[in-house]
């Protein structure tokens, strides 16, 4: 006789095993499924600049440099690199609040931005709250990175930059004595790079006659000119911004001061030829860049397909915002990681990265050393005069 209840018995068993192992099976299969998903995510790269505002044309170009760059590198670890791009209107709390923006609703493993020393400082107390890796193409300021942990900058500093202006002056144009005019309003770029020329060109032997104090927006500056006709300088440095110091040498042109004026590398774009004319030709300027002294292999493939794309030559700011987008790709890569605190000891770890601009060096205190270029307006262009390296 056939024990139907022990066979009963034996089914249930089977059936519960069987549902147990298909139960794991699917849960394991559902695991895979979702390793596959985080493994194939798109990886956000956050971009805030100053599309519009008084420094707009910085972050016009930055964005075309970081457009192209993304262009030639758009993958990293395997995963799409999808650009999210914030307007930080040229002002120091939009900056804050784009970087914000960013971090909670388009969750960002790493920030390009900003354009200038005021917006980056504003923008990177956000980013470095949050645990963000943040590095700006051109902030210039010292402060920018000082103290932090996430902050980064893809460029040269105002130490470094007022003393290669001071030593350009006083060695290369041989002037004795300077006049100083500084944008009051851009306390942290225009007066701190004022300040460390000063200190330099006075260690150099040089001795500056007068301060005169401008302010963002100003258009007539006939007071602060007629400081610098009474004192008599050799050499006037201007280190502020392009639109106020095109204006600027206008006048001074038309006043019949024809003294050098040397200014600083927020002037080298093509407003500055457009509102200044003939008043700038023979202008010196610090920058960070000129096509004819590209030496890379990336930026010369750089260069050609940013003419190939834009129909014109790279400019100082394009390649900033390439050189800014190529080393957090790098930084990732080597982290092997989108998480923030690995990409952030990565790019503190960036040693003889050959970017668009030359060589760059990032350190574990987050300076960076590269060289500077000089240049002169001549004919309407910013030509190459010479590089020095730090």
């Amino acid at each position: 006789m056939v024990d139907f209840s022990s066979l009963e018995n034996r089914w249930e068993k089977i059936i519960k095993m069987t549902s147990g192992a298909a139960v794991a099976l699917l849960v394991f299969f559902i695991c895979i499924q979702s390793l596959r998903a985080v493994a194939t995510e798109s990886i956000h790269i956050g971009v805030f600049l100053p599309m519009t505002g008084n420094v707009a044309a910085f972050g016009r170009m930055e964005w075309d440099g970081i457009k192209t760059a993304h262009q030639m590198m758009g993958a990293v670890l395997g995963r799409e690199v999808k650009l999210f791009l914030e307007d930080s209107k040229s002002d120091k709390t939009e900056a804050a609040n784009a970087v914000d923006r960013l971090v909670k609703e388009h969750r960002v493993v790493g920030i390009i931005g900003g354009a200038t020393s005021a917006n980056a400082l504003a923008g990177g107390s956000v980013a470095e709250e949050n645990g963000v890796p943040m590095i700006s193409p051109s902030a210039t300021n010292p402060l920018v990175i000082q103290g932090k942990k996430y902050v980064f900058r893809a460029c040269f500093d105002d130490s470094f930059q007022g003393q290669v202006a001071a030593r350009q002056a006083r060695l290369a144009m041989d002037a004795e004595t300077a006049a100083v005019v500084v944008d009051i309003a851009q306390a942290d770029y225009s007066v701190g790079l004022g300040n460390l020329f000063l200190t330099a060109f006075a260690e150099m032997g040089g001795k500056v006659l007068v301060t005169a104090y401008i302010q963002t927006g100003d258009q007539d500056f006939n007071s602060q000119l007629a400081e610098v006709r009474v004192a008599n300088p050799e050499i006037i440095y201007s280190p502020n911004y392009y639109t106020e110091n095109a204006l600027f040498a206008k006048q001074a042109r038309d006043l019949g001061i024809k003294v050098p004026i040397l200014m600083a590398d927020g002037v080298q774009v093509p407003e500055l030829i457009q509102t200044g004319g003939n008043a700038v030709e023979g202008v010196y300027l610090t920058g960070h860049f000129n096509v004819e002294a590209i030496t890379t292999k990336l930026g010369k493939d750089f260069a050609a397909n940013f003419k190939q794309k834009h129909k014109r030559e790279i400019d100082a700011f394009g390649a900033l915002g390439a050189d800014a987008y190529f080393i957090l790709i790098d930084a990732i890569k080597r982290a092997n990681s989108s998480d923030g605190s690995k990409i952030a000891a990565a790019l503190a770890n960036t040693r003889t990265f050959l970017g668009v601009s030359g060589t760059i060096n990032i350190g574990e205190d987050h300076n960076t050393l590269k060289s500077l270029v000089i240049n002169k307006l001549q004919n309407g262009e910013f030509t190459y005069v010479t590089t020095v390296n730090p």
